[in-house]
């Protein structure tokens, strides 16, 4: 592994580092697992940080996995980025595993992260060798969809305004990040009336729970500048085309989803021509926490496929 970024840093049982892009903006990167394994980039949701929830470290050791996560501009302690659009993760995503030394490596994109990790398969084919989506979201104006049906009244809200009204949007979003910055608990109490049955369950797991709040805690603690550019960015045009993708794709949907209904994923298979659908009965949006050990085994699979024999 190569380390030509700022010096590393151990922090129970990832390792954290910043990666500088060509661009001289700072990447916040946080590496886990088994270092020799399949590279896997897990790209966070919506707010989110590079310390969202996933298995433990000595889980994704035993799964052979070399998990990849980053703070995306705005969040965390990466640098913001403007005007950033969801192709923009491609270079990003590159420029990290440049650092690493990774040449080739799978991806998976959470909620917000689907579209991010899409890109990453469209504009870098020579690199990502699966991708996954989990509860993703399809592009504004996908034609054919009824983009906010089924949708939570918060995610309605909130992205029509990115619409409508940025200035609306860009209050409420300050409003919220500052009272989950003095406490994270209050943006999943924020959330809990819209949530169904299946992620109460999930949520109300005090370990899932935990993740959850520290990773709010981490994205939102410099402001909401990631938020409102992700909501930003997946409402403007992505700047990439979907049927450009030739990776295997796997795109996952909780059944009884209200924050990116599943009538999002099917839209995506649709266009993209390797994608296969898996849709869960029992489970909803944060039913992509428990299935993203499954998801990661299946990810590596791909690149073990094409090692070399002894």
């Amino acid at each position: 592994m190569t380390t030509r970024g700022r010096p590393t840093v151990t922090r129970q049982d990832a390792t954290q580092r910043t990666v500088t892009t060509p661009d001289g903006r700072h990447l916040a990167v946080e590496t886990s697992g088994a270092p020799d394994g399949p590279a896997v980039f897990l790209l966070h949701g919506t707010p989110g940080s590079r310390s969202g929830p996933r298995p433990r470290g000595i889980v994704v050791y035993r799964l052979g996995v070399h998990l990849v996560c980053y703070d995306r501009p705005g969040y965390g302690d990466s640098d913001r980025h403007e005007g950033r659009r969801v192709a923009d993760a491609a270079a990003d995503v590159a420029a990290i595993a440049d650092d690493l030394g990774i040449e080739r490596f799978a991806v998976v994109g959470r909620s917000g992260g689907g579209p991010h990790a899409l890109a990453c398969a469209a504009l870098l084919p020579d690199r990502v060798t699966r991708a996954a989506v989990l509860v993703g979201l399809a592009p504004a104006g996908a034609p054919d969809l009824d983009w906010y049906a089924g949708m939570a009244e918060t995610n309605v809200e909130d992205f029509g305004q990115a619409d409508d009204d940025l200035a609306e949007l860009t209050l409420n979003l300050k409003v919220r990040a500052e009272e989950a910055r003095r406490d994270p608990m209050t943006l999943l109490e924020f959330l809990r009336p819209q949530l169904p049955d299946e992620d109460i369950r999930v949520v109300d797991d005090i370990a899932i729970r935990r993740l959850l709040t520290d990773m709010y805690s981490e994205a939102l603690r410099h402001g909401p500048e990631g938020w409102i550019d992700d909501v930003l960015a997946i409402r403007r045009g992505w700047g990439f085309d979907l049927g450009a993708i030739r990776a295997e794709v796997r795109l996952w949907h909780g059944e009884q989803d209200r924050f990116s209904p599943v009538e999002h994923s099917h839209w995506l298979a649709s266009r993209i021509p390797s994608a296969e659908v898996q849709v869960q009965a029992g489970a909803a949006h944060f039913g992509a926490v428990e299935i993203l050990p499954q998801t990661l085994t299946w990810l590596a699979t791909a690149d073990l496929a094409t090692s070399p024999q002894l």
